[in-house]
């Protein structure tokens, strides 16, 4: 069992919320257009700091610790490259200006720093309790993998999004962006700007990947520490990331199938695990090493498969799937 003192907790803390005031700073005080080299420095940076912590970790708590934690980065980082094509289509839906991308940008990872936070202490606190959570964990993540992969060559609908609708009917809003103002007095009246509701929509995609991420993250360690940081430290650097990769996730055609493979295949462990624990300890597990080997291996080959697909075909265009069809493929009703 890993043992974390009072004390790592607190700088750990302390380190995730310093790089967050950093990127915040920076999207308040200074909007503007953020360019491929400042991107791909802030990217290299973030990973930097993600190895470094991984490679300090190792030597602390030991190798089999140190693999867990990269293993569970790795999984939140593919996971959060889905992510960002959603992010695109919310920020091309509301054709939001590019100055002000990189702060909506910062809102959602705070914001899912903190949904996780919370969702992270509730499934460590369930899976103590009881063991046959890693069976509903399991069951989550095949059926998400299935429902992806069923759906991998879709977008998401944002705009029928409910939290959306809920706040285009709910409060009257601006025709046009504001500055960075999320709400404004015109005429006496108070009206939200449009990126008020782009925070919304950030806020709700954020729900439902932490909702996928973090049973995702227990399969492959029950550290809720390891489980944190990973989710972290993928996390830090996905505005950076934005901004190096939104012109090459068109080509990234076969990554939802990937990520539905990688779920399916944590999900299967999840309830191996259940079942060694629960059931019968002669049914196999899959260990710490075979998953990151797993992971890594699904995740180069779709990344060569989609390349070669748009070298090939140059009109095949990536969709980041959705988990329930869109209104357009819905049967019809007479």
């Amino acid at each position: 069992m890993l043992d974390i003192s009072v004390l790592t907790w607190v700088l750990t803390i302390g380190l995730i919320v310093a790089l967050l005031a950093i990127d915040l700073i920076v999207a308040a005080v200074r909007p503007h257009k953020v360019g491929f080299g400042e991107a791909t420095a802030w990217s290299v940076f973030y990973i930097l700091v993600a190895v470094g912590f991984g490679v300090w970790f190792a030597l602390s708590h030991g190798g089999d610790f140190g693999t867990e934690y990269f293993a569970g980065y790795i999984v939140e980082k593919s996971l959060s490259v889905d992510n960002l094509f959603v992010f695109v289509i919310i920020m091309t839906t509301f054709a939001v200006p590019e100055e002000h991308q990189h702060k909506v940008l910062t809102f959602g990872i705070v914001l899912a720093l903190i949904m996780r936070a919370i969702f992270i202490a509730l499934g460590a606190t369930l899976l103590s309790l009881f063991s046959f959570m890693f069976l509903i964990f399991g069951l989550l993540l095949v059926f998400t993998a299935v429902q992806l992969f069923r759906h991998r060559n879709e977008d998401p609908d944002v705009e029928n999004n409910v939290m959306v609708k809920t706040a285009r009917r709910l409060f009257p809003s601006t025709d046009g962006y504001v500055g960075g103002k999320l709400v404004v007095r015109e005429n006496g009246r108070r009206l939200v700007t449009p990126l008020f509701v782009v925070l919304l929509a950030i806020g709700s995609v954020d729900l439902l990947f932490a909702l996928d991420s973090i049973p995702a993250v227990f399969g492959v360690t029950e550290q809720p520490y390891i489980v944190f940081t990973a989710n972290a430290f993928a996390l830090l650097g996905l505005r950076a990331l934005y901004f190096l990769v939104k012109g090459l996730l068109d080509r990234l055609v076969y990554l939802s199938t990937g990520l539905a493979l990688i779920l399916a295949f944590i999900g299967v462990k999840l309830m191996l695990h259940w079942a060694h624990v629960d059931i019968d300890p002669r049914v196999p597990e899959i260990s710490t090493p075979v998953s990151l080997s797993v992971i890594i291996g699904v995740l180069v080959i779709v990344t060569v498969a989609s390349l070669l697909k748009t070298r090939n075909d140059p009109s095949a265009k990536a969709h980041p799937g959705s988990l329930r069809g869109s209104r357009d493929n819905e049967p019809r009703r007479d």
